[in-house]
């Protein structure tokens, strides 16, 4: 069998977000004709609330061996939940084509926003084992606890959306002071590489990354130490102000100023502090005073 015919001895199920990067596959008749011809398998447009997304990808899950995920990170968050709840995200392959406004979990993978070169590669069928992250159930690709998930709520609070509502709300930065964080670490890395069982950190922190993919939305190199398939989590604090935050954002967003950061890996996490605003895979997940964190190893393969 050649790799060109992967698809052909799969069961494959496409679940689109017609709702994603503001209705583009309802807005753009040629495109959606595009991917309607040449989607393998199932193709499922139904607009979805979160939850009915996540039930149709488990639904999908239990009877297919490779789901295609069109759609931007919003769209990932939800099929990634679906795959892992179906209890057969091992043996799983996931497909991407990119349509979101974001997407971010596709440049980790370095799948390109070309539509045409995205179904190539997914013609091809080589896959790639990945971690994922477990937040208390809710699984993910990325994460951050502190500044960056409290611009996500304050994006949801106004209309404006896609990039230019995320610039908006990142306005609050520079009032937003460094909150205490008491981070657990368990079995884990520091960044010399020597081991440790179990780590306790408290500092004033501006911004805590958890990643396992490199990349936050719209290009930005978020975790730039981050390994897909290492079986750890990769942490980051920058304890630093807003206007520092926006002084060197530059470096931030290209991952360089993260390098001098403190940096840690760990198979397991424990974030305490009071109102502790947290974000994954670009969606807000909620303001509590603690979060676990674990790392799901080789949870999951990527068609890349």
């Amino acid at each position: 069998m050649s790799k060109d015919d992967f698809l052909l001895a799969q069961n494959v199920c496409c679940v689109v977000n017609p709702c994603a990067a503001r209705n583009k596959w309802q807005r753009r008749k040629r495109l959606r004709s595009f991917l309607q011809k040449n989607l393998p398998g199932e193709v499922v447009d139904i607009e979805l609330k979160k939850e009915e997304m996540i039930n149709l990808v488990k639904e999908k899950s239990l009877k297919n061996n490779v789901i295609v995920a069109v759609g931007g990170d919003g769209t990932m968050a939800d099929v990634l939940q679906g795959i892992v709840d179906s209890g057969r995200s091992k043996d799983i392959h996931l497909g991407i084509i990119p349509l979101g406004s974001g997407n971010a979990f596709r440049k980790s993978f370095q799948i390109s926003r070309s539509l045409k070169k995205a179904l190539r590669v997914l013609a091809e069928g080589r896959s790639r084992e990945m971690d994922l992250i477990d937040i208390e159930g809710k699984v993910a690709g990325f994460a951050s606890v502190g500044a960056t998930a409290q611009v996500t709520l304050e994006k949801l609070r106004h209309r404006t959306q896609g990039l230019l509502g995320h610039l908006l709300a990142s306005r609050i930065m520079l009032s937003l002071p460094p909150k205490e964080q008491e981070i657990e670490l368990f079995d884990g890395l520091n960044d010399n590489g020597e081991h440790f069982d179990r780590k306790k950190i408290k500092a004033k922190v501006f911004d805590c990354i958890i990643g396992k993919t490199n990349y936050f939305g719209y290009n930005w190199k978020a975790a730039p130490k981050a390994r897909i398939d290492d079986g750890f989590l990769d942490i980051t604090l920058l304890e630093i102000t807003g206007p520092k935050y926006y002084l060197f954002f530059p470096l931030i967003y290209f991952g360089l100023f993260q390098r001098r950061q403190k940096h840690f890996k760990a198979r397991r996490m424990i974030v305490r502090g009071r109102d502790l605003p947290l974000q994954y895979n670009g969606e807000l997940l909620g303001v509590k005073d603690s979060f676990e964190f674990k790392v799901l190893p080789r949870a999951l393969k990527v068609i890349c």
